[in-house]
């Protein structure tokens, strides 16, 4: 059952640029160092923060209903954290988008630790709901990584390229990214490399240039 306290509280669900995102959890098995979340509260003035407020997939699923006349296209879990944290919720959620609003797309934007989270491989239960899957690569080996990401567990890097690997063999339409122009004297993410590892892999690449002040 919904919370409707929380429905009016937070911004579960929010908009940018057009696209429709879910901002499910806070919570993040990384620290990024170029986090948006570091510098603001907000994304085009929708607050993103929980306030360890427990967020539900009826939650999640009434606003969709609130606001399912402005969703168009696409509809993408990313927020401020970590969205496979909760990826049972995920699943639940994922399973009524494509029940009752079959026309949208399904994407997560994800560190690739979902199965370090969940302690087994939630790749199978993903494949058949998400339409793709945008996975942080962030960095060319492990050591910038870690330098980067700050991840809260040993063997993060490695975590995340073995569930990429698995989301590709899935036949899931997998992209890496990383961040460019972010303090390159500091984070010396090599962008080429980057994009080799991605297409080796068989994945897709995106650089996303760093936005200073957010959006």
């Amino acid at each position: 059952m919904a919370n409707s306290d929380l429905s009016e509280k937070l911004n579960l669900v929010y908009f940018l640029y057009g696209k429709t995102y879910i901002n499910i959890t806070n919570a993040c098995t990384n620290s990024c160092a170029f986090c948006l979340r570091n510098d603001k509260d907000d994304v085009k003035g929708a607050y993103m923060w929980h306030n360890n407020m427990k967020v539900a997939a009826a939650d999640v699923i009434a606003q969709i209903e609130e606001k399912k006349a402005e969703i168009k296209d696409e509809i993408v879990f990313c927020g401020y954290g970590e969205p496979l944290v909760k990826y049972n919720e995920v699943i639940e959620i994922a399973k009524y988008i494509k029940k009752n609003l079959p026309d949208l797309k399904i994407r997560i934007n994800t560190n690739g630790h979902g199965n370090y989270i969940a302690k087994r491989d939630i790749v199978p239960d993903l494949a058949p709901l998400i339409d793709s899957i945008s996975i942080s690569l962030n960095a060319q080996n492990e050591e910038l990584y870690n330098k980067i990401s700050k991840p809260s567990f040993e063997g993060a890097y490695n975590a995340m390229l073995d569930f990429a690997k698995k989301c590709i063999e899935a036949g899931i339409d997998t992209v890496f990214s990383v961040v460019s122009g972010y303090r390159e004297e500091v984070y010396p993410v090599d962008v080429k490399l980057c994009e080799e590892i991605a297409l080796n892999m068989g994945a897709k690449f995106r650089a996303r240039e760093w936005i200073q002040n957010g959006y």
